[in-house]
């Protein structure tokens, strides 16, 4: 996990956003191998292992068995990231795709939460397994939700809890709900929309 993500993440338990604190055992480079994330207002504490951090309560990987709509082909103009920095993160499925997805936005990091099981933290993406996007508000350039996250109302209200206000979530399903994601275009199981406002 790429050191510097740390400064975005959360508990996933219901209260107020607070730093997770890390206790690094193993480190390379600007990556964490290994180590312990802790909560400072609940105490719950969250395992690192080949620089996987597990929230736990993570559903069972999807297997679409056909073919991806949301390539990163697609997906990145969908999204329309503009220059280098912050993070864009893929859930479920486009994961997949984050080799081609990085080299179409160059500068920005990438966050893959829930993705297929061939997808390990390396160089050029961190990987976190949950139950919801352990991420703080308004802290992400771009989310995209795969199969079965963008037809999921409670996976679509936290994607607009953390997209920066103005900036694009991506989902595969059906149409979000009107009261998290203002629709921008929806067509062939594919919308594009911002946080309501």
């Amino acid at each position: 996990m790429f050191i510097e993500l740390t400064d975005h993440l959360r508990c996933p338990a219901d209260h107020d956003e607070a730093f997770l604190v890390l206790l690094p055992d193993r480190i390379e480079g600007r990556s964490v191998r290994s180590g312990t994330l802790g909560c400072p207002i609940c105490d719950r504490r969250f395992t690192l292992r080949e620089g996987i951090l597990d929230l736990g309560d993570a559903p069972a990987a999807f297997e679409s068995g056909g073919a991806e709509p949301l390539t990163a082909e697609a997906l990145v103009p969908l999204v329309g990231l503009n220059g280098p920095g912050g993070y864009l993160t893929l859930v479920g499925p486009p994961a997949a795709a984050w080799r081609e997805v990085a080299a179409l936005v160059p500068g920005v990091a990438l966050v893959a939460v829930n993705p297929p099981a061939q997808v390990l933290d390396e160089e050029g993406v961190s990987v976190l397994r949950g139950g919801r996007l352990p991420l703080k508000r308004n802290s992400m350039r771009g989310v995209v939700l795969g199969r079965p996250y963008g037809g999921n109302p409670a996976w679509v209200a936290e994607a607009s809890r953390v997209i920066l206000p103005g900036l694009r979530v991506v989902g595969e399903g059906v149409d979000p709900p009107p009261d998290a994601i203002e629709l921008m275009a929806s067509a062939g199981d594919v919308w594009v929309g911002t946080r309501r406002r």
